[in-house]
């Protein structure tokens, strides 16, 4: 089943992992916890990629891209939930912003 979801869905799922992760976490993550991870999820996809580029073994690496680059895109919702930044908004801006320079 393929289920396709707007960004504003994506982020309440992403608000819910969060919620379950801090009801098991001994000490509640913040904003340098979060950051921390994604720096470490960015280590993991680089790894991958390496691999797809035959630079490093692995299995099934584009599985593990596809779940490489979901943990980062939950890092980045979550991150920006925390500083309180409208990532759609943010997004559509940006993206208006480089169409005008190129």
């Amino acid at each position: 089943m393929i289920i396709f979801m707007e960004l504003s869905e994506l982020t309440k799922k992403a608000k819910q992992i969060k919620e379950k992760y801090r009801a098991v976490n001994k000490k509640p993550w913040g904003i340098a916890e979060y950051t921390q991870g994604f720096v470490g999820d960015v280590g993991d996809l680089v790894k991958l990629i390496m691999a797809r580029n035959g630079l490093r073994n692995a299995d099934n690496i584009d599985e593990k891209l596809a779940h490489e680059l979901s943990d980062c895109l939950w890092s980045i919702i979550v991150i920006a939930d925390e500083l309180g930044i409208d990532l759609e908004k943010s997004f559509i801006k940006t993206m208006e912003d480089i169409d005008k320079k190129i």
